[in-house]
């Protein structure tokens, strides 16, 4: 039997398809009833106004409609995302689709933005900040000085 984390896990982000909700962090409970005929999921959003939630939304839903005849699923604010709720695999996965991971842990609060531990390009760890926000406005824009190429960088938050 497959479970609701199981289909989670397949669910993408729709601003970073590489990852999972459930790399993402954002799925932060879910319960399933005892026959498995339903589930309720609760996520929280990356930041409070992203653009994406209904999709995410939408897209959880339907994704275990597919199991369940019941589906619920909830929006919590409270407490707020943070980068530290990404997993290691997600942020292995956010390498691999050229966006450096957030460089440290959440501290609120946060007194000295961090910059990128390496391009996730090359590797290479002289790197310069062209824009304060990316493609999203939870990423910054960043160039690699070796490799010239420009890329993303997931901020801590």
């Amino acid at each position: 039997m497959v479970t609701a984390w199981e289909v989670l896990e397949t669910v993408p982000d729709p601003e970073i398809p590489a990852l999972s909700v459930v790399d993402l962090g954002i799925v932060r409970r879910v319960e399933e009833s005892a026959d498995h005929r339903s589930v309720a999921v609760t996520l929280t959003p990356t930041y409070s106004g992203c653009p994406a939630t209904e999709v995410i939304t939408a897209d959880v839903r339907a994704a275990l409609s597919e199991i369940y005849e019941a589906v619920e699923v909830s929006i919590q604010l409270s407490p707020p995302w943070t980068t530290d709720w990404l997993s290691d695999a997600g942020r292995e996965k956010l390498v691999g689709f050229g966006i450096a991971p957030p460089n440290g842990r959440a501290t609120l609060p946060i007194l000295e933005p961090t910059a990128p531990a390496e391009c996730p390009r090359c590797g290479a760890r002289e790197v310069e900040e062209l824009a304060a926000f990316g493609s999203t406005p939870c990423k910054a824009l960043w160039r690699c000085m070796e490799c010239q190429e420009p890329f993303d960088y997931f901020k801590v938050h």
